[in-house]
């Protein structure tokens, strides 16, 4: 009994580790880090890393369990705001800052939105989900079109993010992009 309590300790280890270097890793050279380096640099082999992340994406959706759990929060406390457009432009805002924290997730975050069997619908999903509620709140105030999804909100900001990344020396670029897009959100009859 004494050696499975020890497995599942070391392992419980080995996943953090892995956890640990991911994050340096993709802060570093972005998501497209060498799995095999990560493995590596946390003192296990690939097939260690394999057996805790079957895939790339699943290692980034355990990578940024921390980041989603913030954005969640922010969308509820955000859910009661008095100008429900208003709160919808600022969580906005932070989902544009989560997906440029790291070199490649923009990128990946685009992909899963199509790809419901991705490790990353774990963090897509309930980030749509988020969204869609404050989205209804500032539809229902008429302060954005009735014609505007979620799923738009969500490639749009993932897009910005994309090209804020390709732009580091334009620290303004992401918010004014954001801008331009939010203009195209305004209902006619009341502005954000």
């Amino acid at each position: 009994m004494t050696d499975t309590r020890t497995k599942r300790a070391d392992a419980r280890r080995n996943y953090d580790r892995l956890l640990t270097e991911a994050r340096a890793a993709f802060a570093e050279r972005g998501t497209d880090a060498s799995l095999e380096e990560i493995a590596r640099s946390a003192g296990v082999g690939i097939g260690t890393l394999y057996r805790h992340f079957p895939n790339r994406h699943a290692m980034m959706n355990a990578v940024f369990q921390e980041s989603l759990a913030a954005l969640l929060e922010r969308s509820r406390e955000l859910a009661g705001a008095e100008q429900p457009c208003t709160a919808l432009v600022e969580w906005l805002r932070a989902l544009i800052t989560h997906a440029g924290e790291y070199r490649g997730l923009a990128r990946a975050l685009l992909s899963a939105s199509h790809d419901r069997n991705s490790a990353l619908s774990a963090c897509s999903v309930p980030l749509r989900d988020a969204g869609e509620r404050l989205l209804s709140r500032a539809q229902e105030t008429g302060s954005v079109r009735a014609d505007v999804s979620i799923d738009d909100l969500m490639q749009l900001t993932n897009a910005i993010a994309l090209a804020a990344e390709q732009d580091p020396k334009d620290p303004e670029l992401a918010d004014r992009l954001l801008t331009l897009t939010l203009r195209g959100l305004r209902s006619e009859n009341r502005p954000c």
